[in-house]
Formats: C-alpha cells, structure tokens, sequence
C-alpha cells in the first residue's frame, strides 16, 4: 500500500502538502526479515513546506553481529554498534520526535515492518501513522522512459537530490527528502494538494470502481469465505477474510493494486459471502469451494487433484515413477512433476533403486546392460553385475523404510557423502548436495507429518480466540468435520460435544487393489491399504495441520495420540535448517540491497 491512513480526516491531513509535517526515516538492518533480523541504525528528518526542522540519528545495538555481507554494503561493523543504545532506549525517542507527522518512507513496507516488529519487541503500541511510500508515489508519478527503476540512487540522480544515498540511514533519509519535494511539485502540477487528495490520485482509482463499494454494504464484520460473482452469476474470485465487511471494501479502494483483481472488480455485479466460525474453517472452505467453481481470477488451489506423488511400479524390478495416484508407500504431494523427479534421482542414488528403464521379468538378473553406478551409472549395480529380484529386493524396502520413517539409512549415507566432500575440500559438490539434500528431508517430513494427522480417527483441537474465548475444531481422518467457537463466559465443553454430535462423518479412502504397492513393513505409520494421506485433499489437511502447530493450540482429546516416526525426518530438521541458513546467507546481499533500495 502507499499511503496507510486508519484516522482519514484529521486536521493535519486536510491541511495543503506544503503545510503537512513529514518525518522522512531509513533504516539499516541486519538483513531483511523483521521477525528474526534488526535494526542497526535509523536516520530521519522533520521537514514542512520545504524547511527542515530537525534530524534524528543514531546507531542501534541489534544485540548480534553483523553478517559480512551487509557489513559491505552499509560500512556498519559490529565493533561499531557494539557500545550503541538497544532499540528499547531508542524508540521511545522516534516516535516522540515523529509524533504528529506523516511518515516517509522509501519502500515503506520494509521500514515499517522493522518499526513495528521494534516496538512490539519493546511492548510498546504502534501509533496509528500515515504513510507514504516514496517508491510508489514514483511508480505513479514517473512513467517508465524516464525512470526505468525507482531505486532511491536513480531517483536522487534523475531529480537532481542534494544528498547523494550511501546505504547510511541519515544520508538516505536526507536524499529522500529531496526526492519527496521533487515528486510533490510534479504531483502539485495535476492539482493534488492535500494528503487526502494524494490518497484519491495515487492508486488510479476509477469512479465505476467506487461506486461498487456498495456490494460490501450487507457483509457481516466477521470470519468468512467471499465470493465474488460475475453478470451471468459465474464465481469470479473467492477468497477469505478474518472481517469480511472490512476485507471486501478493500478491493473498491486504492488498497488493492493487482491488475488482475481490477479487472475482476471491474466485472463483478456481486459478492456472495459464507460465515465461518473462525480462519481454519474459512480456510477449508474456500479450499472446498476453489474445487467446486475454479474461479478465473483465482491462481492457486483450483485443482488439487493434480498434485504429483512419487511411487514405485509394480514389478519384479520396481524402480521410480510420478504419478497422480498415491500408493501405500508414496512420497508427496508435489506441486510439479520435476520436483518429484529430482527428489526420485537423490533417493534413487542412495538407496541403491535402478534408475534404467527396461523392463526385466520376474526370473531375469539386473545389471548385464548398466555401467556401475560410480560412473554415473544405475544405482542398482550395487547389488552386483547380475542381481536376481531377490538381491534387489533390499533397494525397495530401504525405499518403504525411508519413505515410512523406520529407518534412515539413505539420509545417512548422503550425510558422510558431504562430510567427504568437505574434507577432500570439493566444497562446491558439498553445497550441491547439501540443497538437494534439504528437499529431499523437506518432502520426507511433509508427507510423513501430514500422514500423522491422517490416520487418527478423530482429533478435537482447541486455540485461543484472543478474546477469552476459543475456537474449536473437529479434524478427522485429516478432513474438518465440524468448526465452532465458545465466546467469553461460555462453558467449552457442552459445545464441544455438539460439535462432534453434528460432525461429518468421513470415511478414510482405501486402496483398491489396481495400484502397485511395495511388500508391507511391520511399522505402524505405513499399511498397504491406505494411501498417506487416506483420501484428504493434500492442501486441507496441510491447512489443518498449519493450525494444530500454532502456539496456544491444544488436543482437547483424541482417538489416539499424534506421532511421526522416530527415525523420519523430523530429526534432521535441525540440520536442514542450518543448511539452509547457510544457502540464504550467500544470497543475502543481494536481497538487502533489493528491499532496501527498491
């Protein structure tokens, strides 16, 4: 959004631009994400009608060090910031000195995202602030021939700033500043003088578009699923909302910004609407009704039926296929066919499963036609030059074990693959292996978490509403059955008795005999006549799962205990998450400079 006006209306907002106080603020962080990452340095500058009335600065001990790469783009050391002031001395002081005015930010969603994850982190609330984003005030007012980029550094050239920006937060606010009265006086020339008048101009939005407001008239102020409708009374667009009144006015606004939902606000004659009792329902349901309708203007989750799942045939010899079928002993969802694939190609090498295509009859020996697999050869010659299918029969079942979470064999071998690597110092090959490594264990872990919750009959959660309340919901066999709440005051119990009482009844799917299956393993979290998920559409049950792993989340009770395998995945997130920490941190700069710069 550009411009964020919760109070519209005040006196400082009617006043002319030139008679507004702005307070232009830059920030420096240690990378880009406000939930993890800090403040290292904020820079700002008071200014009205032209005239600076003061410069705040200072830089912010962020309480850890600095990553090199953003210690190249800023100069900003750790050394430096070390004897500085935390952001809880600090903040008090900005928001004092920015008290009044209308914030100026380029790239306001970054800068705001860190203010506001500070003054959370400080327990302090964020004051109810205009904002304007010089980044878009640009977009608007600059066509393309003469701004091909909006960065603050091609602006400061091309409007001729007094201050050139060095990626330090009092020179970029001091450059944006200059960018923001050279932006005005274009935008003063089409008559816009006022804030609000700002507001009007600078989303495009047409008088057709706002006089549609009127279709979010009878919507309530609560959870639900929206539905936009067409003239012949087709599903355009569906979508969800925690307050569907407030949600759906958005489009009529200058909030809304995508092309492709112009267009479909441009066509909509109006707005069905389901209420739900809280956001998994609303969730769920638009999954349900994305499959019912498949709305145009709507990109993802019109078919989940295509998702792709990694199996194995059906034959002496099994050996890899993409299907979208699951089997007993399947790997997935996957959203495309070549990610699938590549994790088959990881597993394949690992586990000892042929990758050659021909087919060999029960009483035939694999290995005559393949070159080993230690010159990028099948896989199966491990097991010898003439390998008869019980020979071959242990790649299958590693495949069963992984896959099911009883043994993790392959992830092991891959493990002192790279270790060997490292020390031989093929450092490239380490760190190929090591991504493909992370989606292999990301796979893993998505099927079996999600097979977890698909096998327990039943399961009635509970969260916190926030209001002294909670929300309730009835999860079976990985499907929603049933969603209420119990408000503030109302005993929870007796509700979530009529809840399960007026359940859906769900029925896990079954195999029906035409699939392949692997031989079964004596383990509890694979059966050879259920596929993973038990017939749960892959995207639901994800959603659900979403919402069980939420803070303040409780199992009110169960028909058996939630588990995943000992010797799954789950285990080796850990080292996933530090490799991909390190294959973030090689790109880092590149992203900071990105976000910081437009």
């Amino acid at each position: 959004m550009a411009l964020e006006i919760p109070g519209h209306g005040g006196a400082e907002e009617e006043r002319e631009l030139r008679d507004v106080t702005f307070v232009v603020v830059d920030l420096e962080t240690t990378g880009t994400k406000p939930d993890s990452d800090a403040i290292t340095e904020i820079g700002a500058v008071k200014v009205r009608g032209g005239e600076i009335l003061g410069e705040f600065a200072t830089l912010v001990d962020p309480g850890r060090s600095i990553p090199p790469q953003i210690v190249q783009i800023t100069g900003i050391t750790t050394a430096m910031v070390v004897q500085a002031p935390r952001i809880e001395a600090i903040l008090p002081g900005f928001l004092e000195f920015a008290s009044g005015a209308v914030l100026v930010a380029h790239n306001a969603r970054f800068d705001m995202s860190f203010l506001k994850a500070a003054a959370q982190q400080c327990g302090t609330e964020w004051p109810d602030f205009t904002v304007l984003c010089t980044v878009q005030l640009a977009r608007r007012i600059l066509d393309r021939d003469e701004a091909p980029t909006v960065r603050l550094s091609a602006l400061a050239q091309l409007l001729g700033a007094g201050t050139r920006p060095t990626h330090r937060a009092l020179d970029d606010a001091r450059a944006t500043v200059d960018v923001l009265h050279a932006l005005f006086e274009r935008v003063g020339n089409l008559g816009v003088q006022t804030v609000p008048e700002l507001v009007d101009y600078l989303p495009e939005v047409t008088r057709v578009r706002r006089a549609k407001r009127v279709l979010a008239a009878d919507l309530p102020a609560a959870p639900g699923v929206y539905l936009f409708r067409g003239p012949s009374d087709e599903v355009l667009y569906i979508g969800t909302a925690v307050n569907l009144r407030r949600r759906v006015r958005n489009y009529f606004t200058g909030s809304e910004t995508r092309t492709r939902m112009r267009e479909m606000v441009t066509l909509a004659t109006r707005v069905d609407h389901v209420r739900c009792a809280h956001g998994l329902e609303a969730g769920v349901r638009e999954l349900r009704l994305l499959v019912a309708h498949t709305p145009p203007y709507n990109r993802r989750s019109k078919f989940p039926q295509r998702a792709w799942w990694l199996t194995m045939t059906d034959e002496p010899f099994p050996r890899f296929a993409v299907s979208r079928t699951p089997t007993a002993y399947a790997l997935g969802p996957f959203g495309s066919r070549a990610a699938a694939v590549e994790v088959a190609a990881t597993v394949a090498e690992y586990s000892g499963v042929r990758t050659c295509t021909t087919r060999i009859p029960r009483g035939g020996v694999h290995g005559t036609d393949c070159p080993p697999a230690a010159v990028g050869g099948c896989p199966a010659t491990v097991f010898g030059a003439r390998a008869s299918a019980a020979d071959y029969a242990a790649a299958p079942a590693t495949v069963r074990d992984l896959f099911t979470g009883r043994d993790d064999a392959p992830l092991r071998a891959i493990a002192t693959r790279i270790d060997g690597y490292v020390v031989a110092q093929h450092f490239e090959a380490a760190a190929r292996l090591r991504d493909r490594t992370c989606v292999v264990v990301r796979a893993l872990h998505r099927t079996q978490r999600l097979t977890a919750l698909a096998r327990i009959a039943e399961l009635i959660a509970a969260r916190p509403d926030g209001n002294g309340g909670w929300d309730f919901a009835i999860v079976r066999y990985g499907r929603l059955a049933a969603a209420g709440t119990a408000t503030r005051g109302i005993a929870p119990m007796p509700v979530v008795d009529g809840l399960v009482a007026a359940a859906e009844t769900v029925r896990p799917s079954r195999l029906t005999g035409d699939e392949p299956r692997l031989p079964a393993g004596p383990d509890e979290f694979g059966t050879p006549d259920h596929p993973p998920l038990r017939g749960a559409p892959p995207e639901e049950i994800a959603v659900i799962a979403r919402w069980l792993e939420q803070p303040g989340t409780r199992i009110v009770r169960t028909t058996e205990g939630y588990r995943e395998p000992r010797r799954g995945a789950g285990p080796w997130l850990p080292w996933v998450e530090r490799a991909e920490s390190a294959t973030r941190s090689e790109s880092a700069a590149t992203e900071y400079l990105s976000r910081t710069s437009a």
